[in-house]
């Protein structure tokens, strides 16, 4: 039987941490069993924000596929891709951005998000990109290339999917065929976790553990977690409900015998925040020792990371070329 395919990507931001590696990736680890999937870098989308600022970029490709890999993404059973290295998916989206209304993109959440940070940084003034108004149809573009059946995401993300399915719809409506899969949304069912400062964790912010991050330095970061600001004394008693974040990280990487321990010394007042982040340091590199031992290797070697990629985009470029040929027919190019 023929598995569905899925299709997601990432934006290449440099090493990733935890919030990547919890929120996406380990969901993307049990999928690639399930599904045939297809994986990609996307360097194009990297562009419609930061097309200023691209010195960095061809590492930081890298970087996020040595954290895939030594997250256990599978190059033998998935397909990673560098999206700007598929050129079918550019033509892919002069067909759909011909046939999408501009309204349809002007309402897309993602792209409104997206330009309210650039304005954040850059002033009420600032010029949203040609390239940045066609976010939407590009994200369709690279989940149609492959015809997927669903894409990964979070509850957050739902709403993003929908203007992928209006568009295949159209783009069926429009050359009266069936070619094109209304790909439905695959919710991911993985822990979220928060910055050490308790809002969203993200480079940007500087309160990140990365998954490449070495023990010492995971352990450093853990010890500014905000914990319950009610403490001042190891004996005061503690709100575990109420720690911001270090409580939060002991139910995502703590066992449930190990929670059963610390809520109960917490609230006596018989845990000290201190000796509680220590503790949480060690558990979380124990979680990822194996991950940060396999990424130690590749980032020794990477040519063999240059290697799956060109072998990743050979893969994408086969399935994106038999549905680009057919996309032609169906508009009728000559």
């Amino acid at each position: 039987m023929t598995k569905q395919v899925i299709v997601s990507g990432m934006r290449p931001t440099g090493k990733l941490h935890l919030g990547h590696y919890l929120g996406v990736i380990q969901n993307w680890v049990e999928l690639q069993h399930k599904y045939d999937s297809y994986f990609f870098v996307a360097d194009w989308h990297a562009l419609t924000t930061k097309y200023d600022k691209t010195d960095e970029l061809k590492q930081d490709v890298l970087e996020v596929a040595m954290d895939w890999l030594a997250s256990g993404i599978d190059p033998e059973i998935a397909t990673i891709y560098v999206q700007s290295h598929i050129p079918e998916i550019a033509e892919l989206n002069i067909y759909l951005g011909m046939a999408t209304p501009q309204n349809w993109v002007e309402r897309d959440p993602t792209l409104k998000d997206m330009a309210k940070i650039l304005r954040t940084k850059e002033g009420q003034n600032s010029q949203i990109s040609y390239g940045l108004m066609g976010y939407p149809v590009l994200m369709s573009a690279d989940i149609m290339m492959m015809n997927a059946d669903a894409v990964p995401v979070g509850n957050d993300q739902v709403a993003h999917i929908e203007i992928t399915r209006d568009i295949a719809r159209r783009f069926n409506n429009i050359y009266n065929t069936e070619f094109f899969k209304e790909p439905k949304p695959l919710l991911n069912k993985c822990s979220l976790i928060c910055g050490l400062d308790g809002n969203k964790m993200g480079k940007s912010f500087h309160n990140d553990i990365k998954i490449s991050d070495t023990a010492e330095d995971t352990a450093k970061k853990i010890m500014t977690a905000i914990t319950d600001r009610s403490r001042m004394r190891k004996t005061d008693l503690g709100h575990p409900d109420e720690c911001e974040v270090a409580f939060k990280y002991w139910q995502i990487f703590g066992s449930e015998q190990e929670l059963e321990t610390i809520r109960p010394e917490c609230e006596k007042g018989e845990r000290g925040c201190a000796d509680c982040k220590r503790q949480l340091g060690c558990k979380i590199n124990e979680r990822l020792k194996e991950i940060r031992e396999r990424r130690s290797y590749y980032e020794t070697h990477p040519d063999e990371v240059k290697d799956i990629l060109s072998q990743g985009d050979k893969k994408a470029r086969a399935r994106a070329s038999e549905i680009i040929s057919q996309v032609r027919d169906i508009v009728r190019m000559y």
